[in-house]
Order: C-alpha cells, then sequence, then structure tokens
C-alpha cells in the first residue's frame, strides 16, 4: 500500500499541529485578534500571492503531461485574474489601498517561506513543488473547517474576521483543497520509503515556515 497526504502530516505531526492551531489561528477565530496584526498579515499575504503565482507558472514549466499543464494553466489563471483581484478588494474593505500593496517591502518570513517553495520546485520536480505549496493550499481549508468546529470561533458581523473565515470554508476553495489532494495522494501511492522520507523534510519545512509567517502577522515583524 502506497503513502497518502495523511502520512505526510502524521511524519511532522506537532508542527502541522502547531500551524493549524496557531495563536493567530485562534484570536482570528475567536475575533480577538489585534486588527493591525491582521493588516500586516493581510499586506504580506498579498505578496505571498505573487509568489505563489509564479510557483504556479514553474509547475506548468514541471509539467510533463497536458493534465498537469492544464492544471498549473488554471491556477495560475485563478491567482492572477480572480484571488488577487478578490484580495486587492479584501485590503482595501481593511484600509490598504492598492497603492500602499505595491509599494510593500517583504518581511523575512515572507521572503524566507516563499523563496523556500521557489528553490524547492526549481531544484526538484512537480511533486516537490506541489507538496511545499500544499501546507498553504491544503492547510489553509483545513484551519478554516478546524475553527468551524471550535466552541470558541465566533462567525457572523460580530468577527471582524469573518469573512477570512468564510472564504476559506467556501465550497470553491474546500473542492481545490480536495482537487489537490486528490493529485497528491495519487502520486504518493507511487513513491519509495527513501522518496517519501524527501518529501517528509520538505512537508515539514513547508510547514514551520507557514508557522512563522502567522508569527510574523501576531508580532507585526518586518
Amino acid at each position: 500500500m502506497g503513502y497518502r497526504f495523511a502520512d505526510l502530516t502524521t511524519a511532522c505531526q506537532d508542527d502541522w499541529t502547531a500551524y493549524l492551531q496557531h495563536d493567530f489561528v485562534r484570536a482570528l477565530g475567536a475575533g480577538s485578534l489585534d486588527e493591525n496584526a491582521f493588516r500586516h498579515y493581510l499586506k504580506q499575504d498579498y505578496l505571498f500571492l505573487i509568489h505563489f503565482a509564479r510557483a504556479y507558472a514553474l509547475a506548468a514549466y514541471k509539467s510533463r503531461t497536458l493534465a498537469d499543464l492544464r492544471q498549473a494553466h488554471e491556477g495560475l489563471k485563478a491567482i492572477v485574474d480572480i484571488e488577487l483581484d478578490l484580495h486587492v478588494g479584501f485590503c482595501r474593505e481593511w484600509g490598504i489601498s492598492e497603492v500602499d500593496l505595491a509599494q510593500l517591502p517583504e518581511a523575512r518570513a515572507t521572503l524566507a517561506y516563499t523563496r523556500y517553495v521557489l528553490d524547492t520546485g526549481n531544484r526538484g520536480d512537480l511533486l516537490d513543488l506541489h507538496v511545499a505549496l500544499a501546507p498553504c493550499l491544503v492547510g489553509y481549508g483545513e484551519i478554516a473547517n478546524w475553527l468551524n468546529a471550535q466552541p470558541f470561533t465566533l462567525r457572523g458581523e460580530g468577527n471582524p474576521f469573518d469573512a477570512w473565515i468564510a472564504m476559506y470554508a467556501s465550497d470553491e476553495f474546500q473542492a481545490a483543497m480536495h482537487a489537490e489532494l486528490d493529485w497528491l495522494n495519487a502520486r504518493l501511492a507511487d513513491v519509495t520509503p527513501a522518496r517519501f522520507a524527501e518529501l517528509s523534510t520538505t512537508f515539514r519545512d513547508a510547514t514551520r515556515l507557514e508557522i512563522d509567517f502567522w508569527q510574523m502577522g501576531l508580532d507585526q515583524a518586518d
């Protein structure tokens, strides 16, 4: 029997739990997060999305089948044509203009995470790149689901961050998450134990960088 995505999370369970249940996430769900911390996170997440789009362009280059090429193309289009526009509009609601976003310096946590993903994709294959991206694409969907299951989570107008939770709990994002899980599970099923150990290291490193990204937002760090 081959490997599955769940085996990646099991291989770094403590880090995965620390990421999904980070203090930033908990405060966001409870509606108690410092709004300036959320603004700082939103700004840096805009920069991350730009590099996320670059990663999908790299995925297109790394694709060896038409199906994978189409998947990468659709992912790139979704980020550039839809998600970035939505993020800009979301930022505007929080008093962050598009001019502000265009002039942002990258925080060290943003630099570390995005360059790690791109470096992993450059030196590895398409599976390496997808595993490096999985803590973001899969993790955000799981975080929204985890928050919705917690008694402390406040939904609706009483929580200023409700729209963020709703975005990642949406049917559209959840479908994208499950499509990515299906893709990963199909390819992980064929890897050797040695190859899985390499991928587990990549996944653990990317998860730790996601933890640093939350902490960057919480600390409002540059």
